[in-house]
């Protein structure tokens, strides 16, 4: 065989755990990994792939690929202790029940580790959800094998990392302040328009209370009539369609009433 055909495969194979249908997966090297970070993805080659290329930049963290966290759970004393989980989601939407549901159930299991979500997309709609759902931050697919591994470093300090596109977005929403009224007129009282402006910004009952010159129970009663407007449950909820109505310049309002 022709070896100038063969390409070179240096991936750093005794940092790399591939498991299901792998034989010789290897295990933790003693003395060389400290900690490792586990990949889950139902796409085998994409696991791999992205499993080989992190390794060869992280010497010192095994990086372990599986299918889901059952599959890991079933080997994860052959291992180092868990320092963060890279959720990667591909192209599915944040919101579709069964990616949501994982990133609740993993948050809420593995409190202490933090969670990272890998997508296609950088939405910011797509974004917030997954940090409301409980992920410690957002990596799009557009980033580099090695910024992808610092930003998975400073989740593991304890910072929360969100793409540049989401604080332009966010940028944009806090920019058409000066508007508010005009893409909401035709929903809310000159008053609710205040309460809706606060709630985008955050802010909570007790303060928009005493900007606004009102009692707290006010307020409150505000706020349930905004909710009900919106057909929102919750006040993350509202504040999701607000600025959907804002980042759509009013064009959402029929759909809210």
């Amino acid at each position: 065989m022709n070896s100038a055909l063969i390409p070179n495969l240096d991936l750093r194979q005794e940092n790399v755990a591939l498991p299901l249908g792998l034989e010789n997966n290897p295990p933790a090297v003693p003395g060389r990994h400290t900690h490792s970070l586990v990949i889950l993805d139902n796409r085998e080659l994409d696991r791999q792939c992205l499993a080989q290329c992190m390794a060869a930049q992280k010497a010192d963290l095994q990086i372990l690929a599986f299918g889901s966290i059952e599959e890991w759970k079933q080997k994860r004393d052959e291992y180092p202790p868990l320092s963060a989980i890279l959720l990667n989601v591909g192209g599915k939407k944040i919101d579709e029940p069964t990616v949501s549901e994982q990133i609740r159930k993993l948050s809420s299991e593995f409190a202490s580790t933090p969670l990272i979500v890998l997508a296609d997309s950088d939405d910011f709609g797509q974004i917030v959800r997954a940090l409301e759902y409980g992920a410690k931050g957002f990596i799009p697919a557009s980033v580099s094998v090695s910024v992808c591994m610092e930003l998975i470093a400073l989740s593991v300090a304890g910072g929360i990392f969100v793409p540049a596109s989401a604080l332009f977005a966010m940028r944009h929403l806090l920019d058409s302040s000066n508007s508010t009224a005009r893409p909401l007129s035709g929903i809310f009282t000159d008053r609710q328009v205040e309460v809706v402006e606060a709630l985008r910004r955050g802010k909570a009952n007790k303060i928009i209370a005493y900007e606004l010159n009102l009692r707290e129970s006010t307020v409150k009663v505000h706020v349930r009539n905004i909710m009900k407007k919106v057909k929102a449950t919750n006040r993350t909820e509202v504040v999701f369609k607000l600025n959907d109505l804002f980042l759509s310049g009013g064009s959402a309002t029929n759909s809210l009433c």
